[in-house]
This record gives structure tokens, C-alpha cells and sequence, in this order.
């Protein structure tokens, strides 16, 4: 597919058609890199999107209490991560 260049304020930029938006699912951030003379856009993904509302939340309700206690010697032998 070719594109136009076209000039943006003091920039220049290319408009990218809405089915190849949906297509790469790139909504509202991108992560550009030049590589070898090519110009790779890829998807950023947020996925933690509405994380500090739900821990002020969690907060707000007493609910961010630790699930293990803190004093575990974690060089103990039986102790394990799961």
C-alpha cells in the first residue's frame, strides 16, 4: 500500500487507514523504532489501565492487608513460592 507523506505542524507524518488500525489493534499509543532504515509501529498494550483507582478503592475499604505475613524468613528450606 503506498501513502502520502504529509506535513504536520513542523512535522510530517503518514494517516494510516482504519482497517489497519483495527487489523494490528493499535488503539491510542504506539511504540516507533527505526531498524536498518525501517520504521517498525508496533501496539502499546496498557494493561494495568485502571489499577491505582482499585488500590485507592482497596484502600479506601481496609482491603489492602498482606496475604502472607511479612515476618516470613524466606531462607528458610521449606518455604516455597507458589
Amino acid at each position: 500500500m503506498l501513502a502520502d507523506i504529509v506535513k504536520i505542524g513542523n512535522s510530517k507524518g503518514i494517516r494510516i487507514p482504519a482497517i489497519i488500525l483495527k487489523e494490528c489493534d493499535i488503539d491510542k499509543e504506539v511504540d516507533i523504532q527505526v531498524n536498518e532504515g525501517k520504521i517498525i509501529i508496533t501496539p502499546v498494550k496498557t494493561s494495568r489501565v485502571g489499577w491505582n483507582k482499585r488500590f485507592k478503592e482497596m484502600h479506601e475499604n481496609n482491603d489492602d492487608i498482606l496475604c502472607i505475613n511479612e515476618n516470613v524468613d524466606l531462607e528458610l528450606e521449606d518455604w516455597k513460592w507458589k
